[in-house]
Order: structure tokens, then sequence, then C-alpha cells
């Protein structure tokens, strides 16, 4: 499944990139020139998107070979050479946009995830992302915070039950969301359920959620909250978390601290593809 899915976003990509055929290399550069390149890292990071970039390439011309001397994971320094690329001069200049676009993104994600990773400094505690993804993007970009050191957390609707304030207000309350989950859930899924306040905690805990989201409390009201669940569930902690202190949050005891911005406000790493 994965492979049809990377196929197709890459497929895509090229189409949308390439349009009808690069014009200025097939104007400006002779049709049987050979040419290699080399990825450079411009900054230090974590490298994410290699199977990526092999795929662009191997849809833009079969015949390019493709080298990375990282893997993905991999930390690298500015000025380090993380890759190469032979074949004909105008086939890597029409793989090389969406290459690199991937491979920045992808990159960009992972550096991030192992920097709240770091910052979090508590190896007990999961560093999670959510579906703020880019739209079809997003089993490479929840690739790429595994990469990172993080976790990923539910891929799509149909993957885990996670009860929200809009599913709250649609059952008509707390508790009754969670009997009707219970209902009919399958055992195998775990019934996860989000609470804003001491209140929803304690309501929670009576109809036996597995776990319990703290979402946008301060690290007074969280720390009540765990001492309050003791225990009894997973405790997850969410809301604008990459602007908080996690290394306090990790300290209050929470299980989880998922972050969207993992995924869907990173800056893309910068890397450079050069013709040698």
């Amino acid at each position: 499944m994965y492979n049809d899915m990377l196929k197709n976003i890459i497929s895509s990509a090229l189409r949308e990139d390439i349009g009808y055929g690069d014009i200025t290399s097939n104007l400006c550069i002779d049709s049987n020139m050979m040419a290699e390149a080399i990825f450079l890292a411009k900054n230090t990071g974590i490298i994410s998107g290699i199977e990526v970039v092999k795929e662009v390439f191997r849809q833009v011309d079969e015949n390019v070979l493709v080298d990375f001397q990282v893997k993905n994971g991999q930390r690298v320094n500015k000025g380090d050479i993380i890759g190469q690329v032979k074949g004909t001069a105008r086939s890597l200049l029409a793989g090389e946009r969406v290459a690199l676009n991937f491979l920045q993104h992808l990159s960009g994600i992972a550096t991030k995830t192992a920097g709240l990773k770091d910052m979090a400094n508590d190896s007990s505690v999961k560093i999670v992302d959510t579906r703020k993804t880019t739209p079809n993007l997003r089993v490479l970009e929840k690739e790429a915070v595994r990469h990172g050191g993080g976790v990923n957390h539910r891929f799509s609707l149909d993957d885990g039950i996670l009860i929200k304030d809009n599913h709250i207000k649609g059952a008509g309350g707390i508790g009754k969301a969670i009997l009707l989950a219970q209902k009919s859930a399958p055992h195998t899924l775990k019934i996860e359920v989000e609470v804003s306040d001491l209140a929803g905690v304690k309501e929670a805990l009576e109809y036996e959620a597995d776990v319990i989201l703290l979402d946008n409390m301060d690290l007074e009201m969280m720390a009540e909250a765990v001492k309050l669940i003791d225990g009894k569930a997973l405790v997850e902690a969410s809301g604008n978390m990459a602007d908080k202190d996690l290394q306090a949050i990790a300290k209050i005891g929470v299980n989880i601290i998922s972050i969207g911005g993992l995924t869907n406000s990173v800056e893309s790493m910068d890397i450079s593809m050069k013709f040698k």
C-alpha cells in the first residue's frame, strides 16, 4: 500500500512540475549529455525522504543512478554531501525540483520532531503527531515524524476512536459519548476522549475512558488532572504544545504529547542539488 501511495504522489507531483516537458533543458542541453550532481546540506538537520527522491528519479528516468551516503533519521551538518545522482543532464534537471521539495520538506519535519523530542528530555513520554498534515502527503509526513524519533497518532478517522468537543456536543455530553462508543466499538480499539477542565476529567474517569486528552490546560490544571487520573487511563496533552515548556509538561507525568506543529507549520531544511 505504501509503495502504491508513494508512486501516485510522485506521479502527480511530476505532472504538476514538468507539464508537457522541460522547455529550457530541451533547448539548451544536448539529449546525450551525461551529468552528476550532489545533494548538499546547507544547515544541520535530520534527513527524511530518501526513498521519495529515489522514486522521483525512477519515474523521470529509470537509468538515473541515485546513491545516498546517509540514512533516513540520520543527523547531518551544514556542508555535508548527503547523496548524489548520475544520469543525463535533462533527466536530472527534470527531477530536481520535485526531489528537493520533498527532501527539504520531509527533512524539516524530521528535524523539528527531533528538536521537540530533545526539548521534552524524557524518554518515557511519546512525542506524537496529529492529522494536521498536508492533504495527500500524510503517509510521507507521518513517516518523517518517525524518522525524527516521534510516534504516529491515528492515520485516519477509521484508525481509532477520539471523542472531541464536537462529538461531545452532538452526543449530549462526555458520558453519553463514551457509552455510545463502548456499546458498538470493537474490543480491540481504545476509546479516547478530549477534555478541557477537571470536571471533564472526572466524567471521563467515571465512564472509564481508556485515554484522556487534556486540551489546552495550563500546567497547574494539567498536574491536578494527572493526579486525578492516577494511572486509571493514559494521559495525552495537546493544544499548541510546540510553544510550551515540554520538559515541564513531561515532568507532570503525561504519557503522550501530541503536536500538530510537527507537520502543519514546519520550516523546510535547506538542501541544494548542485551539478559537479
